[in-house]
């Protein structure tokens, strides 16, 4: 059985963070481990409070996962500080991780702010050159990539200029247009459009989280990126299609719990 590893955050409310990336990888036919690099007090509405683990700590967590069951693939998410993104970057060049897919987590959805102004430049120096492939959101790529993103083009531009920077490959989630699904792939082997139809669902916490998990379980399972992405992208439809809604009212999300069943059985 293929392994892969998370790096991120929890959230208490099940549906993002550690907990949505280990149902993730789960369903998705590999075997899930984890290192926590934050306690984070969060639901669906927003983040109460996040206690970081220590740099020191959070090596010790990723040593112990690949001295005794090395990952086929790394997924990082949620890192909010400098000194824990150079121990994640140092430990995975140490033992010369593959398949690792950044989940540059910077804004939750709710609109609160997850990561310091200087580990941002520390992300960009230090992790995304050991990335196989980083899956920002718009807001998040006009960061990284320090331009104003309102088209087609300008997703096209931005993805360029992080994945020539960094050198990675690059999948710039359009999520955040109003009109469509649509994400633009760009790496060494070329450039690729995955169209998707936007799915008339509130309950869209999590959903970053659970796709960069996805794409890891593939990329472990030895598909090539675009496959798992595609694979990865016709997982989250399903998964929102469901329209699962657990709240009173508010409806907190959790896409993996309804992947079971044929659907599920098919995503392995």
């Amino acid at each position: 059985m293929k392994t892969v590893l998370s790096i991120a955050g929890t959230d208490p409310s099940g549906g993002a963070g550690i907990q949505a990336d280990l149902k993730t990888m789960t369903m998705n036919g590999v075997y899930a481990m984890s290192a926590i690099t934050a306690l984070v007090a969060q639901n669906t509405t927003g983040v109460k409070k996040i206690v970081e683990t220590t740099p020191e700590f959070l090596g010790q967590q990723i040593d112990a996962v690949f001295e005794d069951i090395p990952p086929d693939a790394v997924k990082v998410g949620m890192v909010a500080s400098c000194g824990l993104i150079e121990t994640i970057a140092e430990r995975l060049h140490f033992y010369q991780a593959e398949n690792i897919v950044v989940d540059p987590v910077m804004v939750a959805t709710s609109g609160d702010r997850l990561i310091t102004e200087e580990a941002v430049d520390t992300l960009k120096n230090r992790l995304l050159p050991l990335a196989t492939v980083v899956t920002p959101n718009i807001p998040e790529a006009e960061i990284l990539s320090g331009m104003a993103i309102r088209s087609e083009k300008d997703i096209e531009a931005a993805a360029r200029r992080i994945g020539d920077a960094y050198g990675c490959a690059v999948l710039l989630k359009g999520g955040h247009n109003i009109h469509d699904a649509n994400d633009f792939l760009y790496g060494k082997g070329g450039s690729q459009w995955f169209y998707g139809t936007r799915i008339d669902n509130p309950n869209t916490h999590g959903t970053g989280c659970t796709l960069s998990s996805a794409i890891a379980a593939n990329l472990a399972k030895g598909f090539d990126l675009p496959v798992s992405v595609q694979r990865s992208k016709d997982y989250l439809s399903g998964a929102l299609g469901a329209m699962l809604d657990l709240g009173r009212g508010r409806g907190p999300m959790q896409h993996n719990f309804n992947l079971t069943g044929e659907y599920a059985r098919e995503t392995m």
